[in-house]
């Protein structure tokens, strides 16, 4: 059946009527904040006590926006006999969001959990040299990264958090080992002395005879 002549025009009339019916909403921003998505790509957040300049945000990056800079430090042994170490200390740690194309490759590929996407997005720059932000200002945007959503009730436990509760098991374990030790200790002392004034006691009256 041939469509009917003016039928397209009259959809588009049904539509603009429905439109028009309905009551306007307009954001009130910026004296309104909007409430945005949970994952929002906005800008980086660094948590700088995981990263170990391990590099592999930065070899990663299509755009090459991720700037590194560091220095290797020597650590002393941790046990007596030991040998020193080096690490990786970081010095600088800049992304140039003029570059990024929020990809999220760097956030996907950090294998210490140092990257996360923050909601932020008022960061808006008259220069295009002054959206290159260091890590003081990664650093501000990760305390605006909401919080990880709760896992099922019925998913297995992350191998991180099982790894450090055995780790805080065993150092639990041991604190309580060493405890045990120093109170044996000190009940030996404490039993030894009243022994040593008796024989100090007997041996100053076998002189006065």
């Amino acid at each position: 059946m041939p469509p009917i002549p003016g039928s397209g025009l009259a959809k588009g009339l049904a539509v603009t009527l429905r439109t028009m019916t309905k009551r306007t909403v307009t954001a009130q921003y910026p004296d309104v904040q909007p409430e945005l998505p949970p994952r929002t790509r906005g800008v980086i957040g660094l948590f700088e006590e995981n990263c170990t300049v391990c590099m592999l945000c930065a070899r990663e990056c299509p755009d090459w926006c991720i700037y590194i800079d560091s220095h290797k430090e020597t650590t002393p042994p941790a046990t007596p006999g030991g040998r020193e170490r080096s690490r990786n200390v970081l010095d600088r740690f800049a992304i140039d969001f003029a570059l990024c194309m929020y990809c999220g490759i760097c956030i996907e590929v950090c294998p210490f959990d140092a990257l996360f996407w923050s909601p932020e997005f008022e960061y808006a720059e008259t220069d295009i040299h002054e959206l290159t932000h260091e890590r003081d200002k990664l650093r501000e945007w990760m305390w605006t990264v909401p919080e990880p959503p709760a896992l099922d009730p019925g998913a297995e436990e992350p191998k991180e958090i099982a790894a450090a509760r055995k780790t805080a098991d065993k150092l639990q374990v041991q604190e309580e080992r060493e405890a045990q030790e120093a109170r044996e200790a000190r009940d030996a002392r404490d039993a030894q002395g009243p022994a040593e004034d008796r024989s100090d006691r007997a041996a100053g009256q076998e002189g006065q005879e």
